[in-house]
């Protein structure tokens, strides 16, 4: 663990995705504990666990980071755009591959498909944050919306047999019931960190999203919405101070101890990231990366993924340089990937795939990188804090 933080805060200057250096050293402790004859139990059933953890504490601090105001409406609108026609296109493409090379239907193939076509946001957010502040922004909006339309088609395409009116009536039903409950769980937990005044407040309201999440999963509701309205609402309370209801939340007061808030989620999601990368490189196995079966697959779909989303930044004529390398796969892929039911899974698609374009696209993310220009530096980046105060 204390590895996986030297391998976060050294990354800035080697470059290198702490998932990549993650991953081999859960590879080394898999193999330094045989060779020592260490007796580890399986942790498999561990990984899905640390997995929906994670997801639901990197969305929250993604979405508490965001600036959410009537200016930048039309920049969300765009953001979100680009997050979702490129995840679209490129599961259907994918599907019609799929399907091409297997016996499954289009609507199997496309469940397969959605995992390789979400940014992972645990992977993206942290690796932008010496970007310039534009950018930062858009690969913070892009990965956590990318999670969330990612998730919200693969549940719908998981959870209905059969795919028509009736099923998208109760779709759209479904994500009315939890605007509805978000709207109202994120007044409650709000008034709650407001109002708590005992030492410990900060833990319970994490459990309290966790159950929110874990009961709206259970009706089948899209839960990551609820995270991610909760996260820009109390992360944009000041924004929000001349209505007369918000007003009650002092909200300057307030923003005291959503900072603190914030500290403590990222603190948690690095936790439970570092944990979730470092199991899996321990679950892999070395025949799984060399895998020549899946390799050319594996680089057709990492060529087809850039190749998509060069086209997509250009016709929303969105710079593309440095964002159009950062667009890795990562935790999301592996936690959708272990949720397909197992009638619905076929054997293109299968964990050697999966571990290829993750380890591929964490690639093509470095390069990236490393080809940043140094004028995208600090005296652009005063330019944007002054703009932004």
């Amino acid at each position: 663990m204390l590895l996986g933080y030297v391998f976060d805060f050294t990354s800035a200057k080697t470059k290198i995705p702490s998932v990549i250096l993650l991953l081999f050293l859960g590879l080394v402790v898999r193999h330094l504990s045989q060779i020592m004859e260490i007796s580890i139990p399986n942790l498999s059933p561990v990984l899905p666990f640390l997995g929906t953890i994670g997801l639901i504490l990197i969305v929250l601090e993604g979405s508490l980071e965001l600036e959410l105001n009537k200016s930048k409406l039309p920049k969300i609108a765009k953001y979100s755009a680009i997050a979702f026609i490129p995840m679209l296109v490129f599961s259907f493409g994918l599907a019609f591959a799929f399907q091409h090379f297997s016996d499954s239907t289009f609507k199997i193939c496309l469940s397969n498909a959605i995992p390789f076509s979400i940014i992972s946001s645990a992977i993206a957010i942290p690796s932008a944050r010496n970007l310039l502040n534009n950018e930062k922004e858009f690969v913070t909006y892009e990965s956590s919306l990318s999670d969330i339309f990612g998730v919200l088609l693969f549940n719908f395409l998981t959870l209905n047999d059969n795919i028509g009116s009736q099923s998208i009536g109760y779709f759209a039903l479904e994500l009315i019931i939890m605007i509805g409950v978000s709207f109202v769980a994120t007044l409650v937990l709000a008034y709650l960190l407001h109002k708590i005044k005992h030492h410990i407040k900060f833990a319970p309201i994490i459990i309290l999203i966790l159950l929110i999440y874990a009961v709206s999963k259970v009706y089948h509701l899209p839960a990551l919405i609820f995270i991610l309205f909760f996260g820009l609402f109390i992360g944009n309370i000041d924004e929000l101070r001349n209505y007369k209801f918000i007003r009650q939340f002092h909200p300057i007061n307030f923003s005291k101890e959503v900072l603190k808030f914030r500290e403590l989620t990222t603190e948690m999601a690095f936790l439970i990231r570092t944990l979730f990368f470092l199991l899996f490189g321990y679950l892999i196995e070395i025949t799984e990366i060399m895998n020549a079966d899946t390799i050319i697959w594996a680089l057709l779909i990492t060529a087809g993924i850039f190749l998509v989303r060069f086209l997509v930044l250009k016709m929303f004529k969105f710079p593309s340089s440095p964002v159009l390398l950062i667009a890795p796969r990562g935790l999301i892929t592996i936690l959708l990937f272990l949720s397909i039911p197992f009638e619905q899974t076929i054997q293109i698609a299968n964990k050697s795939l999966i571990i290829q374009v993750i380890i591929l696209t964490a690639f093509v993310m470095m390069i990236g990188l490393i080809r940043q220009n140094k004028s995208d530096t600090d005296p652009i980046k005063i330019d944007d804090s002054k703009e932004i105060i």
